[in-house]
């Protein structure tokens, strides 16, 4: 199991191309009048609660291969959000849309006891929402190369099983499931096959001997999730549960390496006047790069690294 530790600090975006609404409930943490002016007026002098500025992170902490029986895994913990993510592929057979490209499907399970709203249905729409972000994300040819999982064409491919599970939730969910997800991919091996034609004309697909007998899943593609919170006059990167609580809107991003972005998606029962949203867009970028650059740079890390956990800040 390796463990990295990464401080993320002032993050910036642009070309935006897809703008999407979501019914995704923001955070209803119980405040008092009192407690809500201190965190809204702290947000517009720059100084939040935690005495972070509104473009900076809180620690993540990450470990990479911590499921054995699973082609790639990861556990994020960020604050008080904390998830767990397993990928396993499988054989299949492609749709019928698209037969020369293999499939990447995801399933989002909110433990009951993360969090009160995950109680009843309220879990069930936060999974839809986010897998729905998800597909939406990864499902096409800027994010990832689908046509690499490809067996037998029409016939044969391999399905990458996204298993996502919120163990707990303190905050900027989107952003901590993309960088889970994203880490556990980079950590999957796609196993060599060997496709042979048998006596009748059938074809063959046999498994490598040794388990490591594969190549690294490419992930160089594919987007992070910036979340940015409007707090009255101002935005903030990964709101805490009691920031959630001072928001009325927020923009989720899926931001590539290069700054473009594949997706928006704005979230809340509140309004935002055009000139926020470029201005929010903008700093997603530079975060979303920024992430990309560290998270890279961390992962990479691992591919030389022994197992012994290691702290980085």
């Amino acid at each position: 199991m390796i463990t990295i530790l990464f401080d993320l600090f002032t993050v910036y975006f642009h070309n935006p191309f897809l703008l999407a609404c979501s019914h995704f409930a923001m955070a209803t943490s119980t405040l008092s009048d009192s407690e809500r002016r201190f965190i809204v007026h702290g947000v517009q002098d720059d100084i939040r609660n935690d005495g972070r500025r509104c473009e900076d992170y809180r620690v993540v902490d990450l470990e990479v291969e911590v499921l054995d029986n699973t082609h790639g895994s990861s556990r994020l913990r960020i604050g008080n959000t904390e998830l767990l993510v397993g990928v396993k592929l499988a054989l299949g057979k492609p749709s019928t849309k698209h037969p020369n490209e293999g499939r990447i499907e995801f399933c989002i399970d909110c433990s009951p006891n993360a969090t009160p709203q995950f109680q009843g249905r309220g879990g069930e729409d936060v999974s839809s929402s986010i897998k729905s972000l998800l597909t939406r994300a990864y499902e096409n040819s800027l994010s990832m190369d689908l046509e690499s999982l490809c067996v037998v064409n029409g016939k044969n491919c391999w399905i990458v099983n996204v298993d996502v599970l919120i163990l707990e939730c303190g905050g900027n969910l989107m952003d901590a499931v993309s960088m889970a997800v994203l880490a556990a991919l980079q950590n999957t091996v796609v196993p060599t096959l060997t496709v042979t034609e048998g006596d009748e004309g059938e074809i063959e697909i046999n498994l490598p001997d040794d388990p490591s007998d594969g190549r690294q899943l490419d992930t160089s593609g594919l987007p992070l999730f910036v979340t940015l919170s409007k707090v009255k006059d101002r935005h903030i990167v990964d709101a805490t549960m009691i920031e959630e609580a001072c928001c009325l809107a927020s923009v989720v991003l899926s931001v590539l390496k290069d700054g473009k972005c594949t997706s928006v998606r704005k979230q809340g029962s509140g309004s935002l006047d055009p000139e926020s949203i470029i201005e929010m867009m903008e700093t997603g970028k530079k975060v979303g790069m920024s992430l990309h650059k560290s998270l890279s740079s961390f992962l990479l890390n691992t591919t030389t690294a022994d197992t012994r956990s290691t702290g980085f800040l």
